[in-house]
């Protein structure tokens, strides 16, 4: 058979059917497996055949889950998590010694900057931060004892772009490993494997559920990484449940179709808000006004569904926003078929100081704006009518 189309893979990649012959897959609820007799079993943990021994290891549905993600990112092999910092924090813990040093990207979530500053340097484990827009100081940031090459893109919250490109040429030349949280773009959106990178996370919470239901997180990436991945994390117990995947990986069928409504809705929102008298900037990564818009151009089909804006007034004005909002969801989480606005400054990232926060570019006005699949006309509407009030 030819290679078939991204929506045909989320569909038609599928476990093997029961002797039931169902035509969905079943959630496959159990915590271990039987075996035939010994020799059976010593050959399935000698690894000598592949079949599953326990839920921590692998499951019918988190297999299929994590074999639908390796086609969509064109990836080797896989891993599932039972969250994005999960998949994040084990892929880290599997790869890394003591010793070793990491190059990442200063805007990166909240946990992964804690994660980075208070958690690996515990076991002699220390990070350089390069600003989105000095990419041109990466080279200067590299040790001899440099493993990985870290970023997002899309940034959280500001949605900055950084030009995969150029970072799989900078760890290809450095021989680094270079890890890339996708987890705003999707695989439907962006495949980092295609320009150079070693592995690929996803919070699979975010638009992966698209729906605000399950947690889950998904590394993919080359099979003799993924291999180690495994090992720590078949040890250590991160494992993804069998539940999540089932939800997950059902939700993948309709990723194609979500994510281009998702998308099409966020550009008009951008459009109005580039418009509106009481916003200051607009950051979506297919507007023209975006500073990597034409980075954006090279590697994503579409934009995403987050759009940054900042409003006039800083901190003070941002709150009486949020007050004012009647239809859209003031929660923490993205990726939603509701709409979610989040002011940062005031929430998400109020513990750090304000010059951390300018740092990676958080101002006081800032607004995150996770648009979902209602009819956009309404959303519009909703955001209007709370910047004027």
């Amino acid at each position: 058979m030819s290679q078939q189309h991204f929506e045909t893979q989320a569909i038609r990649t599928q476990t093997e059917r029961s002797q039931f012959s169902e035509h969905s897959t079943p959630l496959y609820l159990t915590s271990s497996f039987v075996f035939d007799d010994a020799e059976d079993m010593r050959a399935s943990f000698a690894e000598e055949k592949e079949k599953n021994l326990y839920s921590r290891f692998s499951n019918p549905n988190t297999t299929e889950f994590v074999n639908k993600i390796v086609a969509m990112e064109g990836a080797e092999a896989g891993y599932a998590f039972a969250t994005g910092m999960a998949a994040v924090f084990s892929t880290f813990g599997a790869l890394l010694n003591a010793g070793d040093h990491i190059v990442s990207c200063r805007s990166v979530f909240g946990s992964t900057h804690s994660l980075f500053t208070k958690y690996l340097p515990k076991w002699n484990i220390e990070t350089s931060y390069f600003k989105v827009n000095e990419t041109d100081k990466i080279e200067s940031l590299i040790q001899p004892n440099t493993k990985i090459l870290y970023a997002e893109t899309p940034t959280n919250p500001a949605v900055d772009i950084l030009d995969l490109e150029l970072l799989g040429s900078i760890a290809k030349k450095h021989n680094l490993l270079l890890v890339i949280d996708n987890c705003f773009a999707t695989p439907y959106l962006q495949n980092p494997i295609k320009f150079g990178a070693d592995l690929v996370i996803h919070s699979a919470t975010k638009l992966i559920d698209g729906q605000g239901r399950v947690l889950g997180g998904v590394t993919v990436g080359k099979e003799e990484l993924i291999r180690e991945i495994y090992l720590f994390s078949r040890n250590t117990g991160p494992a993804m449940s069998p539940f999540n995947a089932w939800v997950l990986s059902k939700s993948l069928e309709t990723l194609a179709i979500r994510v281009e409504k998702h998308c099409e809705n966020a550009l008009k929102v951008a459009q109005f808000l580039e418009e509106h008298p009481k916003v200051n900037l607009v950051k979506y990564p297919f507007l023209k006004s975006h500073p990597q818009y034409e980075i954006a151009r090279k590697q994503m089909r579409l934009g995403g569904n987050i759009v940054a804006f900042e409003i006039q007034g800083g901190i003070e004005a941002g709150r009486k926003f949020l007050n004012s909002i009647q239809l859209c969801s003031l929660s923490a989480n993205l990726g939603d078929t509701r709409t979610i606005v989040t002011h940062p400054a005031s929430t998400t990232h109020s513990k750090l100081s304000e010059d951390d926060r300018l740092e990676v570019g958080i101002t006081d006005g800032l607004v995150r704006c996770s648009v979902g699949l209602e009819n956009v006309e309404d959303v519009i509407h909703d955001l209007n009518q709370a910047l004027n009030n």
